[in-house]
């Protein structure tokens, strides 16, 4: 069997989607920066109807395109669209992202439920419990560098969000979000057996 190397096709904004995931399937950037000017409004205009945030709406759409490119062999052209497909991967990570909130919304509100339980009662055993946890979180937290620790402050007793927090301390919002990253595996990595 004779196997001759693959040329690369030519792309460009006329090209159809199939010519252009023939291309992102040779591993053709130019394709991929095409599908993603052609269809990249549509799904983040998905993303944002589930999530209701700019940030986790591009986000996603990042996300989308990124796993397009990474798995390209998911999509199978016979099964519908390339835009059809796109959006069911977008639609299906803000859902993700929607349950991944939830989900956490909820454990902070146990925590906090479990908090004012605990601080109401005045059985001795359990505010020592408390403030030895208190002593745990204050240690872990000191281990962080001052801008890690201002980034989380600034999160959680601010309320802020990441971009806010990045328009206010004029960083670049990947900047925030690495160091929020990086804060909180360290949180949970000095506080993994402790808490």
């Amino acid at each position: 069997m004779d196997s001759k190397p693959q040329v690369p096709l030519s792309v460009d904004c006329t090209s159809t989607d199939l010519a252009l995931f023939s291309a992102i399937q040779q591993r053709q950037m130019r394709a991929l920066d095409l599908l993603y000017d052609r269809y990249g409004r549509l799904i983040y205009s998905v993303a944002f109807r589930i999530l209701n945030s700019v940030e986790a709406a591009e986000d996603v759409t990042q996300e989308t395109f990124l796993k397009l490119w990474q798995q390209c062999d998911r999509y199978q052209p016979q099964r519908g669209s390339l835009s059809n497909f796109l959006v069911v991967m977008a639609r299906s990570r803000a859902i993700d992202k929607v349950r991944s909130r939830k989900s956490a919304h909820q454990r902070l509100q146990k925590w906090q439920a479990s908090l004012t339980i605990a601080s109401t009662q005045n059985h001795p055993l359990e505010a020592a419990t408390i403030k030895e946890r208190k002593q745990l979180v204050r240690t872990a937290l000191s281990q962080l560098s001052d801008a890690e620790r201002q980034v989380l402050e600034t999160a959680y007793y601010g309320g802020l969000s990441q971009s806010e927090i990045a328009k206010q301390s004029n960083l670049p919002l990947g900047t925030v979000k690495s160091r929020s990253r990086q804060a909180l595996r360290k949180l949970r990595l000095a506080l993994k057996h402790k808490l």
